[in-house]
This record gives structure tokens, C-alpha cells and sequence, in this order.
């Protein structure tokens, strides 16, 4: 008998694209992928790869013109090797003369390294101040008298910093500057003198823009420039965050001060 034919039906929805398509469509995606991590990790730091046509110091191109410089330490930078830190104090081109120290976080968190840090830069003749890293959700106040009760500053000492670098996710911009504004007031009462604000350029136009800020000393963050692109008044300038000192072997952030060393002096507690 003869045999019956069989006709396949092709399956619908099942035809293969052109090789052109897909060829063209792998090189968008990795276009678009080049283009995102070009965006979000390389142009933020193409500083560090620059050219650094002025004088190199500290693992970093320092920024021009600035007599002194300084640091800001933490518990992330281990324990300080202060006999040797402190030689970077007579260094020929960028001596150390300023530190700062992180003291205290939110209501209730002290640096495990502040006191014995605090107390050795004094030993060894820095100029040295101290910091408190603001927490929007507590309290302003209890935040401002828990800094009080952890860090005696001295004759000689810079006054008191508050970092405010977490912007406020559940409150208004008004209420976050007051708050800010609270913790302020509350230190500068008891100390005696205006604290340091510490914030990031764009951070600080976008939550405390408010004119009352501009009183205070202001130190900047701002990293992978040659210069300050803020337009309004600055006394210290945090440039960079991949500093690299005798005495400490992770990377620290390195500071200037925007005026001479009798400047600095004048800005410290009497």
C-alpha cells in the first residue's frame, strides 16, 4: 500500500532572527553597558587617573597653593604609628599640621580610637579637632549632648564639627535644617564658639542653603577636582579620599586650610 504523506505544521512564533539582528542588538546591549559603567564608576574618579602636572604628595596630586594641610581619621584607620606621623609635620613641601578625629555617631556611639588618638595628637603637637557624624532620625539635641559628653575640648582645639552627610528620607528639608540648626546651637553654647560645618558642595546646596548656614566655618568635600567649584566662602577643603600618610596604613582623607597657620590659630578655642 502506498504510504500516506505527513505534512509538519510549523510552530508559530518560533522563527529564528536574522544573524544581523542579533548581532546588531549584542552590540547595543554592550554599548549601553559600556556607556553605564563609564557613567557610574569611572567618570566620578577619572581625577585619580589624570596627569598630575603639579607636585605629587602623599599618594595624590595636592591641589596648588595651599600652605597646610591635615587629615581626618576614624576607627577604619587602624591603630597610628604617631612617632612617624608626626614627621610628616616637618615636611618640605606639605606638612600636616591639623587633625581631625572622628568622636561621636547619632546618640549613643563613640569612635572606639577617639580618646587615645585625641589625647596622642596633642602629645605630638598637632593642631586637632573633633567630629560628630549627624543622624537625621535621632534626635537632634540628645545627638548634640552626647557629642558634649564624650569630647573636652582644650585651649588650642578647633571647634567642634558636625559631618552632615545623610540626607533626611523621611522629613522635609525645613524640618532636617532645623534639626541640623538644633544640634548647633546646643554645641555652640557650650563650647563657647561657632562649630564646623562639614558637608559635601552639592549636599550642602541641596539641604542647608539657607543663609543662616554661611556663618559658620565650612569644610568641603570635594573629591577629584582640581579646585573648589563652590562659589561661597570655605575654610577647609577635603580633596581627596585615597591619601596615603607615614604612620597609617590605610588610606585616609587628606584636608587643607584655606589661610595661613595664624588663621588656623585664631579659628581654635581660647
Amino acid at each position: 500500500m502506498p504510504k500516506k504523506r505527513t505534512t509538519r505544521r510549523k510552530k508559530k512564533g518560533n522563527k529564528e532572527q536574522p544573524l544581523w539582528v542579533r548581532n546588531v542588538l549584542a552590540i547595543g546591549i554592550v554599548l549601553v553597558l559600556g556607556v553605564a559603567f563609564y557613567f557610574f564608576f569611572v567618570n566620578p574618579y577619572s581625577y585619580r587617573w589624570k596627569p598630575c602636572y603639579g607636585n605629587k604628595g602623599y599618594g595624590v596630586c595636592m591641589p596648588y597653593s595651599y600652605q597646610l594641610h591635615g587629615i581626618d581619621i576614624s576607627h577604619f584607620q587602624g591603630v597610628v604609628d604617631w612617632p612617624t606621623l608626626a614627621t610628616t609635620q616637618n615636611d618640605p613641601e606639605f606638612p600636616l599640621r591639623f587633625l581631625f578625629m572622628k568622636a561621636t555617631e547619632g546618640g549613643d556611639l563613640t569612635d572606639d580610637t577617639f580618646q587615645e588618638n585625641f589625647q596622642r595628637a596633642k602629645d605630638w603637637g598637632f593642631v586637632r579637632g573633633a567630629y560628630h557624624y549627624f543622624i537625621p532620625t535621632t534626635d537632634a539635641r540628645r545627638q548634640a549632648q552626647y557629642f558634649i559628653s564624650r569630647v573636652q575640648l582644650q585651649p588650642g582645639d578647633l571647634p567642634p564639627v558636625l559631618d552632615v552627610e545623610v540626607s533626611p528620607k523621611h522629613k522635609d528639608r525645613q524640618q532636617f535644617a532645623q534639626n541640623v540648626k538644633t544640634w548647633l546651637n546646643v554645641v555652640e553654647a557650650y563650647y563657647g564658639v561657632k562649630p564646623i560645618i562639614y558637608a559635601s558642595y552639592k549636599f550642602k546646596e541641596k539641604y542647608l542653603n539657607d543663609t543662616l548656614f554661611d556663618n559658620y566655618p565650612y569644610w568641603i568635600a570635594h573629591y577629584y577636582v582640581d579646585s573648589v567649584r563652590y562659589q561661597g566662602r570655605w575654610d577647609f577643603w577635603q580633596h581627596t579620599d585615597v591619601g596615603t600618610v607615614p604612620g597609617i596604613q590605610e588610606q585616609v582623607d587628606l584636608d587643607i586650610y584655606h589661610g595661613s597657620l595664624e588663621q588656623l590659630l585664631e579659628l581654635t578655642l581660647r
